[in-house]
Formats: structure tokens, sequence, C-alpha cells
């Protein structure tokens, strides 16, 4: 398994220490918080190691302060409910004392129903396109070279934009992005662990799709973002390292918020996910 795969996988693994209670570390790479897919993957993998015989169909969550990397984030799990089909779960994750986000899981047996799904929009396949970094080293002399190391180097997730931006001078465009991603080898056969990864990866782009239609970037000084809440549905099984499709858009930004849609798609045109997600898209003066 390549390196950085290898270190999520590691970072997904949290500790039990008390019944209910997790321990989860952060990658010591520079940054000044916790990103925001590690802590909504953490605390999936927390309230699904409470779970038996059920997979997770949904949850929301609300990110409260932000995470400092340089201590553990403890994961306390609520078990609220128990039923006969569905199983609830509410995890907090605490940092200083204080808790810094929240998660509300739903998890469900398998059963059969009603199906239908909006058509996956027409794409280019991945096969030919310039994944993240690739497309960073093009322009690796206009990166600071502070974090020019952090911003090249490997990744877990490979993500291959169908209609890059130029992250150091974008221009307005509408609020619409299509990314191809997948894990860069293959993962266990573990389906709580593809949702987990999910996760981590469903907070990559998302965010970046309300800035679109006002060309600022987040390299700017003036431009401040960050995540706000997230929320998820699986439709369907899927593997996170087979290529998926994240079709995502925009449809409003107001009061320094911006509010973001996702869908993610199989190959063969199966949606197995949806995402929502609000963020904070902050303009100083």
């Amino acid at each position: 398994m390549k390196r950085a795969l290898g270190h999520l996988i590691t970072l997904l693994d949290l500790e039990p220490i008390e019944v209910n209670l997790f321990r989860g570390r952060s990658p010591q790479d520079g940054w000044q918080r916790v990103f925001g897919g590690q802590v909504l993957g953490q605390a999936l993998v927390a309230a699904a190691r409470t779970v038996e015989g059920r997979a997770a169909h949904s949850f929301h969550a609300y990110f409260l302060r932000p995470g400092d990397p340089l201590v553990p984030i403890l994961y306390d799990v609520d078990r609220i409910r128990d039923g006969s089909s569905f199983t609830t779960r509410r995890v907090v994750a605490i940092q200083h004392g204080k808790a810094i986000f929240n998660l509300a899981a739903s998890f469900q047996v398998d059963e059969p129903g009603l199906e239908h799904q909006i058509e996956m929009p027409e794409v280019p396949p991945p096969e030919g396109l310039l994944n993240e970094v690739e497309l960073r080293m093009r322009h690796a002399d206009r990166i600071p070279e502070k974090f020019r190391a952090t911003f090249l180097r490997e990744r877990p997730i490979e993500v291959r934009p169908i209609d890059p931006v130029d992250e150091f001078a974008p221009e307005k465009r509408p609020p619409f992005q299509n990314v191809w991603f997948r894990a860069v080898d293959a993962l266990p056969d573990d389906r709580s662990l593809h949702q987990c990864v999910l996760a981590y990866a469903s907070d990559l782009t998302l965010l970046d799709t309300s800035n679109l239609p006002h060309g600022v970037s987040w390299w700017s000084e003036k431009f401040q973002t960050a995540s706000l809440d997230h929320a998820m549905w699986f439709h369907r099984p899927f593997r996170a390292d087979r290529w998926l499709l994240y079709a995502q858009d925009s449809p409003r930004a107001a009061g320094a918020r911006g509010f973001n849609r996702g869908s993610v798609f199989t190959r063969e045109g199966e949606l197995v996910a949806s995402v929502s997600q609000e963020g904070l898209i902050r303009l100083r003066s």
C-alpha cells in the first residue's frame, strides 16, 4: 500500500481508551488546524465501532471550533438508540476540554425497497486527465516556498479535476465542478472503511464550488474559508479505491456563507452517495 494511503488508514484506526471513548491523532504536516475531512472520517469510525451488523446510511455534522493538530482528539460516542431497523449514534469530538465538532449518524440493516436515481453527468473519463499534484507541479514556482513541499507531497486520495481552476489566478465561472477521485491504492474489503474514506474525501473540494462565481481563492490573505457543517447520505455500497465522479454545485451564497451539494457516482453511473455542506466564505477588508 502506498505510504500516504497507509497513513490515512492509520489515522482512521482510532485507539479505544474506554467504552464509547476513542482517541484519534492528526498528521504533523505543519497545518494550523485539523482538516475537516479527517474529523468527519474519524468520528464516523468511532460511531461505527459501537454498531454491529448495520451500515451507516447518513450522518449530519457541525464544525464548532478549529481543531488543534498538535494534540489528540477524543471522540465520545453516545448510543442514543438501537431499534429493530435503525441505530442512532451521536459523537462529540473534544480537545482542550471543549467540543470542537459533533456528528449524528444513523445506521440501517440492509433491506430491499423502491429505487430510482438521477442520471450521471456526461463527462470525460479520468484517463488522460491530470491530477491535482500534477497540475500544481506546472505552477510550482508560484507556490510560496514554505508551502511547496506540503502541496506537492504524495496524497492518499487522487483527485482529477475535469475543468481545473487556476488556484493562483481564478476566473469567475458558474458554480459547478466535476472531479474524479479514488484512494491511491487498494483498500481492505471493509464497507465501513470505504464509507469513512469517502467521508474524508468529500471535504476536499466541495466548499471550493461556492468560490467559483467570485473568482477568489483561499490563497488570498483577504479570503477566509472554513467548513461549518457537513451532511452525507450513503445510498448503495461502493469501493473508494475505484474511480468515483464527484458532481458538485453551489445553489447559493449569502451572509458570508456558501451552500454546496455533491453527488457521487461510480464509473457505471450508479449514484452511491449524496453530500451537502455550508461553509464560511468571508472577504476581509
